[in-house]
């Protein structure tokens, strides 16, 4: 579905308004911080003035966004289906807004390996979300139990390795564009490199 100009403008005009009332400012603190006229800022947002490009750069930067995002139209294929690899029990989602990134959701049943020299470390940052069970993270030398509900953030600079503790766990990994990159090389993200050294 494409939007024709008339909606797109509108859209614009109500994601202003919207992300100045999320702020809590009164249409004279958002004039003030995009240095333009309340009354210019009123009749922007109810359609009465036209949008012009160097006042939504002006307004997208005071409302701490970027013009991008907020002229970003709407898109069809909002729901995004797992691509599935079953044989290693993974289900992974690309991010649509930062294609680098990629989200994968696994069950882990075994604990993170003994061995230090099976950890990995490479570039980029993760982060895990335990949906069911306890999952282990080690971490250089720490160990951080992760309980249901609970998330974990970290560079992968770090030795890292993941695994699960008193039983089957189900994890909810993201991995911005370093991180996948690093972990490409297998098709099990979790799993420690097993090519040889």
């Amino acid at each position: 579905m494409t939007q024709d100009n008339g909606e797109l403008d509108s859209l614009v005009r109500k994601r202003i308004r919207a992300l100045r009332v999320a702020q809590g400012w009164s249409l004279e603190e958002l004039a003030a911080r995009a240095k333009v006229s309340q009354s210019t800022l009123s009749r922007i947002e109810n359609g009465r003035r036209r949008l012009a490009l160097d006042q939504l750069v002006t307004l997208a930067r005071a409302l701490d966004t970027s013009l991008d995002q907020l002229v970003e139209t709407a898109s069809d294929d909002v729901v995004i289906s797992p691509m599935i690899d079953s044989a290693h029990g993974l289900m992974r989602w690309p991010v649509k807004g930062d294609p680098g990134m990629s989200v994968v959701r696994q069950r882990m049943t075994e604990p993170p390996p003994d061995n230090p020299s099976r950890m990995r470390a490479h570039p980029g940052r993760e982060w895990l979300v335990v949906l069911s069970g306890t999952a282990v993270l080690l971490l250089g030398h720490r160990r951080f139990r992760v309980e249901t509900n609970q998330a974990a953030e970290f560079p992968t600079m770090l030795p890292h390795a993941i695994g699960a503790e008193g039983g089957p766990c189900e994890i909810l990994g993201i991995f911005d564009r370093d991180a996948r990159r690093g972990h490409q090389r297998d098709s099990n993200p979790y799993e420690p490199d097993a090519s040889p050294t």
